[in-house]
């Protein structure tokens, strides 16, 4: 922090700041590779970092005796300072010991060094990687107030609207004191909430909404989409500023980094709009569903590593009725070129032998939604391209919903690149470091947790089937609630939740199930997950930024007890689950239990799904999985900038 970051960078609305992000060249690439790789200690960068304690402590203890009248002085001056020379080295630190110290008045909690160390990194530009508990909302505090105090829009990033609001609404009292403005997006604002939203000096928003305002935006901009061209034409009067959503990709804070920036990250945003071409042709769509209930696994169709493919059985019998449909309709059939029908047929087998209910999507109110895998929640408004969408539909007796086109896409990679100043926090970070850094420049810093952890493992527990897993899980939390312990039982899906909620219902234990079914009531469910004997069922929903706050009770008791009932497709998800015990040194355990029926086990080959223990054997998957998953985003990562390179050429924007 040398530089002041105001003299990197222009404020000035108008010009729409962002950075300018070219593709890799020949010689960029293998050089990333090898520091993708090669790194400095944690050690030596923590204790570089330290170095910057005594002098936030000195202004803290000076700031500690000031009046009200005096801090609200001090504030003042040291805004107009900031403004002034931008966000230097000393007045980073004198501003990290205001926040601190207005934090420790309006809400009696005062940053401990920990949390000052990951504010410092996230200032850097960097991924801070804080235990699970250690306070992330509060540590963004530090980094976001010390930028909108110098004039720097801020977004705030998290995973979900909950959270989203949540942290806004808990931290608000800081920025006001501060004399800075908060606001919020969530998906169902309207766009003059949203434009009023940007406009407030720190914004707390999810990745999705923001990078679908952002796609919105370079809509109205069309070819005057670059920062340059956009102040050109404003200055021209050819483009209404008042229509813009955002002031530009300033300086972004990433809440749970790993989830936004690589687990979701493995398929693109695409904004699409209604598709006025051609009719939905749904007899095309049967008669594709009619056909893939006829294919055969091992027969017709293949299962390798989580995808589907016709084998050559398949194409022959593909053919066949290709020949029946376009001796009875003519050329006009929709059964023309044999690329586009196997492409059709597969889609078809991906709804039928893929794609499952209540894991992959749930049916409410007639309408498919689609669950987000990662994070178990319903993605509103979001529906797969292409016919899948309609497929799915049919097959389950809905309505079909009408075809989109895609009006703009864009990657997460790109997108957050884009930002003049980017940082992330996250409890696991060090499993995909390399990763962080080839796709977005980013360094991960390890910060220690500020008292030791008092998590007890308690092991693992395996079953032959799914029933006598669930009879286990519910006996257990029975006897472990009767001790007034909290319990909370972690599932890999929304169809096992339920499955062990009917298990609960059947011994009359009482308890919550947070899934995408009842996400409506998330806030009342986390909120009583901490008394003294509550059993929480919940999916992956309660893997992330989830605060069950203990009672004394519970406390006494042991404190709460997380059994995580099935792997998940990553093993940070499955620490980040383990982290909703034995928070802040509070007591607690964690234990799995694990099925033959995990459905990660398909990542295997035939015998290896039969050699070494369970336990081993979903390990192995999970890492195949998570290898596979990696793939998949350099492949869309590269293609994206193949399509950028195309669209440059051409004269168009995303």
């Amino acid at each position: 922090m040398t530089a002041s970051l105001l003299q990197r960078y222009p404020v000035d609305v108008l010009h729409r700041p962002e950075r300018l992000v070219q593709p890799p060249g020949a010689l960029e690439t293998p050089w990333h590779r090898i520091r993708a790789v090669c790194r400095l200690p944690d050690g030596w960068q923590r204790w570089r970092l330290r170095r910057a304690l005594p002098a936030i402590h000195r202004h803290a203890v000076r700031l500690a005796e000031l009046e009200t009248s005096a801090l609200d002085a001090h504030i003042e001056s040291l805004r107009q300072r900031l403004l002034a020379d931008g966000l230097t080295s000393g007045l980073a630190r004198e501003a990290f010991a205001t926040v601190r110290e207005v934090a420790r008045r309006e809400l009696g909690m005062a940053h401990h060094d920990v949390q000052l160390l990951g504010g410092l990194t996230l200032l850097e530009g960097k991924v801070a990687e804080m235990p699970t508990g250690e306070g992330k909302t509060l540590t963004a505090t530090l980094p976001a107030a010390t930028a909108a105090l110098a004039g720097v829009p801020v977004h705030v990033v998290t995973v979900n609207d909950y959270l989203a609001g949540r942290d806004a609404q808990s931290m608000t009292p800081i920025y006001a004191r501060l004399g800075l403005t908060v606001g919020v997006v969530t998906h169902e604002r309207s766009p003059r909430q949203r434009r009023t939203a940007y406009a407030a000096d720190i914004t707390y928003c999810t990745n999705k909404e923001l990078v679908f305002d952002y796609l919105r935006d370079g809509r109205e901009l069309g070819h005057e989409h670059t920062p340059l061209q956009a102040h050109a034409a404003s200055l021209k009067g050819g483009l209404d500023r008042r229509q813009l959503l955002l002031r530009g990709l300033h300086f972004a804070i990433v809440d749970e980094a790993d989830s936004v920036m690589l687990d979701e990250a493995r398929t693109p945003l695409i904004l699409s709009g209604p598709d006025e071409g051609e009719p939905l042709d749904i007899a095309l769509i049967d008669e594709v569903l009619t056909l893939s209930g006829r294919y055969r696994e091992g027969e017709e169709f293949m299962r390798e590593s989580g995808r589907l493919h016709l084998t050559e059985a398949g194409k022959m019998l593909l053919a066949e009725q290709a020949e029946r449909q376009l001796a009875t309709q003519g050329e006009r059939s929709g059964w023309l070129g044999k690329a586009r029908r196997e492409w059709l047929l597969q889609q078809a087998l991906v709804a039928r032998h893929q794609f499952q209910r209540d894991r992959h999507y749930l049916v409410r109110d007639g309408q498919v939604q689609i669950i987000d895998e990662h994070t178990g929640r319903v993605l509103a408004d979001r529906r797969w391209e292409r016919g899948l969408q309609q497929m799915v539909e049919r097959l389950e007796g809905c309505q079909p919903s009408e075809p989109n086109r895609t009006l703009a896409r864009l990657t997460y990679q790109r997108f957050f690149r884009r930002y003049q100043h980017l940082s992330g926090m996250t409890g696991t970070a060090r499993e995909v470091q390399g990763e962080l850094w080839w796709s977005y420049r980013l360094r991960v810093v390890r910060i220690p947790p500020h008292r030791p952890s008092q998590r007890r493992q308690l092991g693992v527990r395996t079953f032959t089937d799914d029933a006598s897993r669930w009879q286990w899980v519910a006996d257990r939390a029975g006897q472990l609630a009767a001790r007034r312990r909290p319990v909370l039982i972690a599932t890999a899906s929304l169809a096992d939740s339920e499955a062990l909620s009917h298990v609960l219902e059947s011994l009359g234990l009482e308890h919550a199930v947070l899934n995408a079914r009842q996400d409506a009531s998330e806030a009342e469910v986390v909120a009583a997950a901490g008394r003294p004997g509550a059993i929480t069922v919940a999916t992956s929903m309660a893997g992330r930024g989830t605060d069950i706050a203990l009672e004394n009770d519970a406390r006494e008791a042991g404190g709460l007890h997380v059994i995580i009932a099935g792997r998940h497709d990553a093993s940070r998800i499955d620490r980040q689950i383990a982290g909703r015990c034995a928070r802040q040194g509070d007591p607690g355990s964690v234990e799995y239990a694990l099925s033959e029926q995990e459905p990660l086990l398909d990542e295997l080959a035939g015998w290896q799904r039969h050699v070494g223990s369970l336990a081993a054997r979903l390990s192995v998957a999970q890492r195949h999985r998570e290898r596979r998953h990696a793939r998949e985003r350099k492949r869309l990562l590269d293609a994206d900038w193949r399509e950028s390179e195309l669209l440059g050429f051409s004269g168009k924007t995303e």
